[in-house]
């Protein structure tokens, strides 16, 4: 096979980071977009050149203000979308919030209308369909401490 042609073989996907972050309820925050009309969890695209972990970071420092210790990965999902190709989330542990990081919370204005700590049964309704089937594996995820691979948000067949 050609050089040319097996670079165009090669996946190029799209990637994106964010972090479960929780209150002492082991309630989950999310936040709402002024773009989207469901919520989300904290996070955003990585940049060429950056880690998962380093975009996750950067991504909670400019949506939240805050810069919380981002612990390790709960979930990996193998994601495409019609409309942006492959795509490859990474969900990491953020942990219980101190009260001086939630008091510390200044939402980006220009990017998110609000940021409130829901339940888990809640999540079917606020997020979208992929996302909530994501965030609720996390969270599985880290009571079992053990990362979990997605496709779609679910384990694949035959796992």
């Amino acid at each position: 096979m050609a050089e040319n042609e097996q670079e165009q073989r090669m996946a190029t996907p799209r990637m994106a980071a964010g972090a479960l972050f929780f209150n002492d309820q082991d309630q989950v925050l999310l936040v709402k977009p002024s773009y989207k009309p469901k919520w989300e969890i904290p996070g955003g695209y990585i940049e060429r050149g950056e880690s998962p972990l380093t975009a996750c970071r950067r991504e909670v420092q400019e949506e939240l203000g805050i810069t919380p210790g981002i612990g390790p990965l709960l979930v990996i999902d193998w994601a495409p979308s019609e409309a942006e190709g492959d795509k490859v989330l990474y969900v990491f542990n953020g942990g219980q919030l101190s009260p001086e990081e939630l008091a510390g919370i200044k939402l980006a204005p220009d990017e998110l209308l609000a940021a409130e700590f829901h339940p888990a049964d809640d999540l079917d309704e606020l997020l979208i369909p992929r996302l909530a089937r994501r965030v609720k594996a996390a969270i599985t995820a880290r009571a079992d401490v053990h990362p979990a691979y997605l496709e779609h948000g679910q384990p694949p067949k035959g796992e």
